[in-house]
């Protein structure tokens, strides 16, 4: 099922690269909240999407991703514990609504599917608020949720974008 999804999303995404403008790539970068704070100390990612302008008030796509979390090192008296990078790649629908000529807001929702051992994935959800710097570059800060078994991964980021125009 995870392979067919991923060439599903891949597909769709190189069918859009040829005949529609708006192809984004991003990287973000920010820090675990709640339930990963003391086994995580950074998170990072990168995001490749593709959006259309339904009108221009609302923008529909999608993305696919790469999240890292980079993981906390321990060490309390004679005790070290080295823990493993946690991993997803996010594919996901996304929407913006733009209030304005510079800002936006929005999110992506689909399945963020685990890479590393152990992890299974779930469903993913980012909402994001964007404050475009000039023509193809936004800012962003979004809260990345991602509802595990038994757990949720949220994090804070902060992000960069830029959309290509072919």
């Amino acid at each position: 099922m995870k392979t067919v999804l991923i060439t599903f999303v891949f597909a769709l995404l190189g069918t859009g690269l040829y005949a529609q403008k708006g192809m984004k790539i991003g990287i973000h970068g920010g820090l675990p909240l709640d339930e990963f704070q003391d086994q995580l100390s950074l998170v990072a990612g990168v995001d490749l999407g593709y959006r259309w302008g339904l009108s221009e008030i609302i923008d529909l796509g999608v993305m696919v991703g790469f999240v890292n979390g980079f993981p906390e090192k321990y060490d309390r008296d004679l005790f070290a514990e080295d823990l493993p990078n946690i991993q997803f790649m996010p594919l996901a629908a996304s929407i913006r609504f733009w209030t304005s000529n510079s800002f936006s807001i929005g999110g992506d929702v689909g399945q963020a599917i685990g890479i590393n051992d152990g992890n299974d994935g779930g469903l993913y959800y980012r909402p994001t608020i964007a404050y475009l710097m000039g023509a193809q570059t936004e800012v962003n800060i979004s809260y990345t949720g991602i509802e595990l078994d038994g757990a949720t991964w949220s994090t804070l980021t902060l992000g960069v974008l830029y959309t290509f125009d072919f």
